[in-house]
């Protein structure tokens, strides 16, 4: 005959209670304090997305440094409707290296193929725009 034990608990700790469910607070109908919901991007795009990471990591990212890799990354965390708008310097603080370190990224990312400068930004005249792909043209 075997005597079933109860599990010990941490001595002083004590079972709370179970959450009661959240209660929807009623808004007001007033136009002025009711914001526009957020979209969420479809699931086809979300799964492209990953997609292209998948295809950025398996054939492409073994060529590349780790600087050019970490300047890929944030053109492509940026990337809205195929074109991502970042200045230079914005690349280089959130890649942790040198403006010109990122300037040589870029010169040799577009010689691989994986960035397409859409327009040349500059002093007065905004950011740059580039076009980010995930494989070089000819794969």
């Amino acid at each position: 005959m075997t005597t079933r034990t109860e599990p010990q608990g941490l001595t002083g700790c004590k079972v709370l209670p179970p959450m009661e469910p959240a209660q929807p607070t009623a808004r007001p109908a007033d136009s002025t304090t009711s914001k526009k919901a957020k979209r969420k991007p479809a699931r086809s795009t979300i799964g492209e997305r990953f997609a292209v990471l998948n295809n950025f990591i398996d054939f492409t990212m073994g060529q590349l440094g780790r600087k050019e890799i970490a300047v890929w990354l944030v053109l492509y965390r940026d990337t809205k409707a195929g074109v991502a708008r970042t200045s230079q310097a914005d690349m280089a603080r959130r890649a942790g290296v040198s403006d010109r370190t990122v300037r040589r990224a870029l010169r040799r990312l577009e010689s691989f193929g994986l960035l397409e400068v859409a327009y040349r930004g500059g002093i007065g005249r905004g950011v740059s725009a580039y076009r980010v792909r995930p494989t070089p043209p000819d794969r």
